[in-house]
C-alpha cells in the first residue's frame, strides 16, 4: 500500500521530538506485535495465527492514535521512522524500514489490512500445518523482505512511502504454490468454500501483474506498490523448497491439504500403512554410541509398546522429543510427521540425529 505524505517533521528521526503521548501509541504497538508471537512461543501455538493477530491490533492502535489526533491529544505522526521510503532506505539508518513497513498499515483504509489479515489467516494456517512453525516463520519474513526490496528496486529515488504486510501475504501465496500446489483450503473466491491453492495463488499472481503493467506500463495512477506483491510472492516462491527441506510434509504431496478432518483420517491411515515397527529397532542413543538419558527410557518403552496407531505414536514422539535434547549439539529435538510416520530429529541438524 503507498500513503500519502503525513505531515509531521523532517527531522531525521521523528522520535527526537516526541511527547509522552506519541512514546505511548509507539510503545504500545510495539506490545502489540511482539506479545501474539512471545506467547505463541512460550504455549507453543501456531505463529499464523499470532502474526494475524499481530497486524490486526497493530492496525487498532493506528486508528486509535487517529481518535487521539482528532481530538488534539496527540501532534505527531508516531510511524514516520517505520515506513519505507525508497530514497531513504538505501542509509543505514533507515534499513530497518524494509521489516517495520510490514507491520504499519493505512489507518484510513480498513479494507487493506483486511484484505492481508484474510490471507495471513486462511492461507497460513494451513500453510503452517505443512511446514512446521520455525519454517513458516522464516517463509513469512522472506515474503516480507521481497515485497520490501522490490518496491525500494524499482522506486529507489521516489519520496512516496510504501507500507503494509501485502508482501508477506503475497509470500504466502508464492510459497504455498511451490509446495502444496493442489491443497485444497477454504478462501473467499466469489464464494467461501475449499478452492485449490494453485487457482488462489495463480488468480493473485495474474491480477498484480496486469495491475503492476498497467501502472508501470501504461502510466495509469495506483495508490498500491504492486510491484511489493510481485515481489514478495516471487520471493518465497523461489525460497520454499529450500526452507521446506527436512520439514514435516515432502512437496508436492497429495492428501488434500491439512485441513478438516476426512483429510486428517485419511492421512492417519496412510500413515499407519506406511509405519516400521519400533520393537526391534534399537533405540537412537545407542545405536549413535550415546548413552540413553534416564528421562527418555520410560516413554520409549511406552512407545515400543503402544505405538502401533499413528496418533499414538505421535504423541508419544512428541513427548519423546520434549524431554530431549540432541546428544551431539545439545539443541531441542523435534518431532516431524511425514507421510511414512512420525520421527524424532536434531532442529538444528537432522543428520545429528535422527530416528527411525
Amino acid at each position: 500500500m503507498i500513503s500519502p505524505e503525513p505531515q509531521t517533521t523532517n527531522m531525521a528521526y521523528a522520535m527526537s521530538v516526541f511527547g509522552i503521548a506519541e512514546w505511548f501509541f509507539l510503545l504500545l504497538w510495539f506490545a502489540v506485535l511482539i506479545g501474539p508471537l512471545i506467547y505463541a512461543k512460550i504455549n507453543e501455538t501456531s505463529y499464523a495465527l499470532s502474526l494475524t493477530v499481530s497486524v490486526l491490533f497493530g492496525y487498532l492502535i493506528q486508528v486509535l492514535w487517529s481518535l487521539f489526533a482528532q481530538w488534539g491529544l496527540v501532534d505527531l505522526w508516531v510511524w514516520y521512522d517505520f515506513w519505507l521510503i525508497p530514497s531513504r532506505a538505501s542509509s543505514p539508518q533507515w534499513a530497518h524500514t524494509l521489516f517495520s513497513a510490514g507491520f504499519l498499515h493505512s489507518q484510513f483504509d480498513a479494507t487493506h489490512v483486511l484484505g492481508n489479515v484474510i490471507i495471513l489467516a486462511l492461507v497460513g494456517i494451513p500453510l503452517e500445518q505443512r511446514l512446521g512453525g520455525k519454517r513458516y516463520l522464516q517463509i513469512y519474513f522472506i515474503g516480507l523482505f521481497g515485497g520490501s526490496f522490490a518496491w525500494y528496486f524499482f522506486n529507489s529515488a521516489s519520496n512516496t512511502p510504501s507500507l503494509g504486510a501485502s508482501g508477506a501475504a503475497f509470500g504466502l501465496l508464492g510459497a504455498y504454490l511451490a509446495g502444496w500446489p493442489k491443497d485444497e483450503i477454504p478462501f473467499p473466491l466469489i464464494l467461501i468454500r475449499k478452492w485449490p491453492v494453485t487457482i488462489i495463488a495463480l488468480l493473485y499472481f495474474a491480477l498484480e501483474i496486469m495491475r503492476a503493467y498497467q501502472t508501470m506500463g501504461l502510466g495509469d495512477i495506483s495508490d498500491v506498490a504492486h510491484m511489493a506483491h510481485l515481489g514478495g510472492f516471487v520471493a518465497a516462491y523461489l525460497a520454499l523448497p529450500l526452507v521446506a527441506k527436512g520439514g514435516p510434509y515432502p512437496l508436492g504431496v497429495e492428501d488434500g491439504g491439512p485441513t478438516g478432518q476426512s483429510s486428517l483420517s485419511l492421512r492417519m491411515k496412510q500413515m499407519k500403512s506406511s509405519m516400521i515397527s519400533l520393537s526391534d529397532l534399537p533405540d537412537p542413543w545407542s545405536a549413535g554410541g550415546f548413552v540413553l538419558p534416564k528421562n527418555a527410557k520410560e516413554t520409549l518403552q511406552k512407545l515400543r509398546i503402544s505405538g502401533d496407531e499413528a496418533e499414538t505414536r505421535i504423541a508419544w514422539m512428541e513427548h519423546l522429543a520434549n524431554q530431549s535434547e540432541c546428544p551431539v549439539c545439545g539443541e531441542d529435538i523435534g518431532m516431524v510427521e511425514r507421510t511414512d510416520g512420525p520421527t524424532i530429529q536434531c532442529s538444528k541438524e537432522p543428520q545429528h540425529f535422527h530416528w527411525p
